[in-house]
């Protein structure tokens, strides 16, 4: 209701002004003005002047951006190939923003001294051979040096040679979330095929295949520092991208097909939290969050909880209304403790096995409340050894 009436009020602020404006024509009817349409002297040299003014905005909106919003970029990049990719893109913003300076000062600049002037005739002539030569070939050989650097850094950067020691992860995107399934001690993921999705089998692995038989699905992706891990990754419903913006990786995850990227983590989760920036960071992070939590508390709210960095692996495509909830935490851990954490992991066989088996019969020797049990006891779980 509240926006009916201020969507009502808008338009008959607006059919006021409408009214407002032609009685000020007709209080014009018979006085002397200007209806020639021609710009003169004083309003070439008023445009010439808001040009300037424009230019020194653009200017200064741009230093004021820098400033403000420059220590919002990412950091210190997490792989690898992460200070290949930053050295492309701050080459890219060096030349642009020379290009920007320089184009848009002469832009405006003769704007203003070349305006107009009714004691001045235009000069025209139909081309010039040097000028022609010096704007085609200086923007042609800093497009190629880029695109060169550019070709250079995506084949580093997506090479895999396939008798390279690498992990094998499978990075699984369905709308709202990720699910993560890695290859066993074999090193090769099984087939699978959204047709076979069913119960506890929610990525659709066909269990027939034997590579199948030691995959193991998560929901928290761990992987070791200093170790290159090859993602394959594939989409249930809709177009997804994934996203680890600490390790400078991006790959669309399109339907009925497998793509993949590979990097090397350098930085373990808790040496990262260490790096000074990320202290600061994080300290800067959590003084915004108390002082908005004395706030919640005067209104009888739960505080805020302190924030602690993690790597996170986000949805860069907008694949629906939960789009910006559907992330996955990353744990860079040691080589030693990734074996430890794998291995303590079961296989996505045992956990169908275990799901599909019958409960025991009411009554039943073991079904009694009475029957003692051992709760120490602990099931074997399959050791997963890294390559």
């Amino acid at each position: 209701m509240i926006s009916l009436l201020v969507i009502l009020v808008l338009v008959l602020l607006a059919v006021a002004l409408w009214q407002l404006t032609k009685i000020f024509d007709l209080t014009q009817v018979g006085v002397n003005s200007d209806d020639s349409q021609v710009a003169s002297d004083n309003d070439n040299n008023i445009q010439g002047y808001l040009m300037f003014g424009f230019l020194a905005f653009i200017y200064v909106f741009t230093i004021y951006g820098l400033i403000k919003w420059g220590p919002l970029v990412l950091h210190t990049p997490a792989s690898e190939h992460g200070s290949l990719v930053d050295s492309l893109m701050n080459i890219s913003w060096v030349l642009i923003f020379i290009v920007q300076f320089i184009t848009q000062g002469l832009l405006h600049y003769f704007s203003f001294k070349y305006k107009g002037d009714k004691d001045k005739k235009a000069l025209y002539f139909a081309d010039n051979n040097r000028l022609e030569a010096l704007w085609s070939v200086i923007p042609a050989v800093v497009l190629a040096g880029l695109i060169l650097y550019g070709l250079y850094a995506w084949n580093n950067i997506m090479f895999v040679d396939e008798d390279e020691d690498t992990i094998v992860v499978e990075l699984y995107a369905q709308q709202f979330k990720w699910t993560a399934r890695y290859a066993g001690p074999d090193n090769v993921l099984g087939k699978a095929n959204v047709r076979l999705i069913e119960g506890i089998n929610t990525l659709g692995v066909d269990m027939s295949d034997p590579y199948s038989q030691d995959d193991i699905v998560v929901s928290e992706l761990h992987i070791p520092k200093g170790k290159k891990v090859h993602f394959k990754m594939r989409s249930q419903d809709v177009l997804h991208s994934a996203y680890m913006p600490h390790f400078r990786a991006q790959m669309n995850c399109v339907p009925g097909m497998v793509t993949e990227f590979a990097f090397t983590p350098v930085y373990t989760t808790a040496e990262y939290r260490e790096l000074p920036y990320m202290v600061e960071k994080v300290s800067h992070i959590n003084s915004i969050r108390s002082k908005k939590s004395v706030e919640l508390v005067a209104k009888g709210e739960t505080a805020l909880d302190p924030y602690t960095f993690d790597y996170l692996l986000l949805c860069n495509k907008i694949c629906g209304t939960s789009h910006y909830n559907m992330q996955m935490k990353i744990v860079v851990d040691t080589p030693e403790d990734y074996k430890k954490w794998l291995s303590e992991k079961t296989t996505l066989a045992q956990d169908i096995k275990a799901a599909v088996a019958p409960a025991p019969a009411e009554g039943a020797a073991g079904s009694s409340d009475t029957t003692k049990v051992d709760t120490t006891a602990k099931v074997e779980a399959p050791k997963v050894a890294m390559k």
